[in-house]
């Protein structure tokens, strides 16, 4: 199943939101970033992988309610906003995708307006 998950991950990254994927913590860490901004960080050295993104706060907290042994605060990162999902399964692949888009949407809302890339379809 992470392996599966994983594509799904890489895929939807690359293809539909069209960003740029980085190694600045060495080659296990794929860094997922749009206009230079991260939005998305997946450990790939791990088993299952590990998928940390940007969430709204609240909706963080929820998350780690609800999956406690699955989601968890971001490893090495704000754990106020940052998520880490353990990519096994429990979160089905249209969740980490919805996920995956908030983090996108959120990092995009950051950025200046001369900075936003065109949004991709939803």
């Amino acid at each position: 199943m992470g392996e599966e998950l994983y594509e799904a991950v890489t895929g939807y990254c690359e293809n539909f939101l069209g960003s740029v994927r980085e190694y600045p913590f060495g080659e296990s860490a794929g860094v997922y970033k749009v206009a230079g901004k991260m939005f998305a960080l997946l450990a790939e050295d791990s088993q299952p992988p590990r998928l940390s993104v940007k969430l709204d706060p609240e909706e963080g907290l929820a998350l780690r309610a609800e999956y406690p042994d699955h989601v968890l605060p971001g490893y090495h990162l704000n754990k106020r906003h940052w998520n880490t999902i353990v990519l096994d399964g429990t979160l089905a692949r249209d969740e980490l995708l919805t996920l995956l888009r908030q983090s996108y949407d959120l990092v995009i809302a950051g950025l200046p307006e001369r900075r936003r890339p065109p949004a991709p379809d939803h």
